[in-house]
């Protein structure tokens, strides 16, 4: 089952450390270059889900994190989210490898059939 494109994104943030929404936020936004920005609204209800389903945790603020604004909400990817975010990696790179041009949104040419869009 593939996950929702929020999901990924989100579970690939916190693959390597615990962060805070914000910066979650922010992490998606400058690994897309800017074409996926979680809004607040859709970023908490994703973490509200995704904790719901046992992909992440909220846990302490790391030694040092920032106390300015209020407190920070930390979030830390679960052992299950790791299983969902290499089962995504893995299912991605098989569509990938071996369908490029269908996952270039191109029509797949096979051997022995005409070039699509050939005559």
């Amino acid at each position: 089952m593939a996950l929702k494109t929020k999901w990924f994104h989100i579970l690939l943030s916190l693959a390597d450390r615990d962060l805070h929404g914000t910066a979650i936020m922010e992490t998606v936004l400058d690994r897309t270059d800017g074409t996926i920005r979680l809004w607040p609204g859709a970023l908490y209800g994703a973490l509200e889900d995704m904790s719901e389903a046992g992909l992440i945790q909220e846990v302490d603020p790391p030694e040092g994190a920032p106390r300015e604004g209020g407190k920070r909400r930390f979030y830390a990817i679960t052992g299950g989210g790791k299983e969902a975010l290499a089962s995504e990696v893995a299912r991605t790179s098989r569509v990938s490898r071996n369908r490029p041009s269908v996952a270039l949104g191109r029509p797949a040419y096979r051997s022995g059939s005409a070039w699509p869009g050939s005559p």
